[in-house]
């Protein structure tokens, strides 16, 4: 509690007590500091037993440049070629290669001053996305996890929890949910790419029957399927027993013609389609705005190849091509259909780069000093939240750590991160580390 209180004392919150902010966060108080947000959760709750709350993290792996998207250093040695340009939000500028999410920034708030310890990509990959440093004996889940157990219910026939090109995610070996268990592992579509394949089509496999089975024959052979394994199952009770019939369950509602046809991308139009790019990064921004609008609470697109050792420039202008063009498009259809306001985009990766350029041209692991762009939701946009020295290498303003981005997103969507679970060594483990100090400023 004594981040969470931090804060608040920031804000000359001292007497709010916990319970009176989990009563905010849950929607049943409208306060001056959470009004807007809160206050449209509330309506949306009394008119849905679900809640309305979303998250789209746009994962940027391989950790991306900080220089050379959104903390330019123009003029320095370390500022590399490319040219900033300015944005929708005034005196906030970006690379040239984000024309199109220039055009968002005032709905973005930009924090360039978060500061990790990990520089290993296996590290902080798991540092990031679970809020903690990895521990050989706690399998943390990671943040997808979280955000499905907190959320209401279950969006029909679809999981809470989709991750979209999810190659070099998750750790070979370790369950994706930790120890939250498979109800909370995510459906992964794509696995086999990192979102930099073009042209392939991206879809989740075997997802329709075979034409020669209709839909009362399969019916029948689950049910026949359920009752053989029943005994089998229920004699060796633990979780290999309670993974498989999670895994088939999930499988079956997938198979409904609903569940399916929310991954059908061919149902849209071709200028929605061409809006958000043919890279698979590109489709799945498309088919993220499609789970949403389902209500699915959590999803996650991932765009690889930001490991720029070498040939730092040319690789990052290319990536920043379909990544612009996929984030630019969600933004805009989210608005477009009503969405964005109850949808919080996050883009990050594991870490950023060095601000000085190798002699290969390139940019190496940088923990210390680097950027992540929060969006939509209730963030109060056309921010820039921290600052780094003229060099790149330092936060001279207001250091953001794991713990303070996730605690903040957790805030955002109205979820407490003060909130426990049980581990796998009998320990209760807080969503975030209580330690964290969440930024209330950029929520509205």
């Amino acid at each position: 509690m004594v981040g969470i209180n931090k804060a608040m004392r920031n804000f000359g919150l001292n007497q709010l007590t916990r319970r009176r902010w989990l009563q905010a966060t849950s929607g049943s108080v409208a306060g001056a500091w959470l009004g807007g947000w809160f206050g449209s959760l509330a309506s949306a709750m009394a008119d849905s037993e679900r809640s309305k709350r979303s998250c789209i993290l746009l994962w940027m792996n391989g950790g991306p440049s900080q220089t050379d998207t959104f903390d330019m250093k123009l003029g320095h040695e370390h500022g590399g070629p490319f040219r900033s340009i300015a944005t929708r939000a005034a005196g906030i500028q970006v690379c040239e290669h984000l024309p199109g999410i220039a055009q968002w920034t005032d709905r973005l708030a930009i924090i360039r001053s978060m500061s990790t310890k990990e520089g290993d990509h296996g590290r902080a990959r798991d540092n990031l996305r679970t809020g903690y440093v990895p521990q050989a004996s706690i399998q943390f889940p990671v943040l997808g996890s979280l955000i499905s157990k907190e959320s209401l219910g279950q969006a029909g026939d679809l999981p809470n929890y989709v991750s979209i090109n999810s190659r070099g995610l998750f750790n070979p070996g370790m369950p994706p949910a930790g120890f939250l268990g498979p109800d909370y592992a995510p459906l992964l579509v794509g696995q086999d790419t990192d979102g930099n394949e073009n042209g392939q089509r991206l879809a989740v496999e075997n997802l329709a029957l075979p034409k020669s089975v209709s839909t009362e024959q399969a019916r029948a052979r689950l049910e026949l399927l359920h009752r053989m394994e029943r005994k089998f199952l229920d004699a060796r009770p633990g979780p290999a027993a309670d993974g498989h019939r999670t895994a088939y369950a999930k499988a079956a509602r997938m198979m409904s013609h609903e569940a399916a046809k929310a991954f059908q991308l061919d149902d849209e139009p071709k200028e929605s389609r061409d809006a958000y790019g043919s890279s698979q990064f590109g489709q799945g921004c498309l088919l993220s705005r499609r789970l949403v609008e389902r209500g699915v609470p959590f999803v996650e697109v991932s765009l690889g190849g930001w490991d720029t050792h070498d040939d730092n420039f040319r690789q990052v202008q290319n990536l920043c091509g379909a990544l612009d063009m996929g984030w630019s498009a969600l933004m805009q259809d989210l608005q477009q259909r009503g969405l964005l306001d109850s949808t919080l985009v996050v883009w990050m990766g594991e870490f950023g780069r060095t601000p000085a350029i190798n002699p290969r041209l390139g940019r190496d692991h940088f923990p210390k000093a680097w950027s992540v762009v929060l969006g939509g939701g209730p963030i109060s946009g056309g921010q820039i939240v921290g600052r780094t020295s003229a060099d790149g290498t330092n936060v001279e303003e207001r250091p953001v750590s794991t713990p303070d981005l996730l605690a903040t997103i957790c805030v955002a969507l109205g979820i407490d991160p003060e909130k426990q679970n049980m581990s796998n060594v009998d320990r209760p483990i807080r969503l975030v580390d209580p330690l964290a100090s969440p930024l209330l400023d950029i929520i509205s």
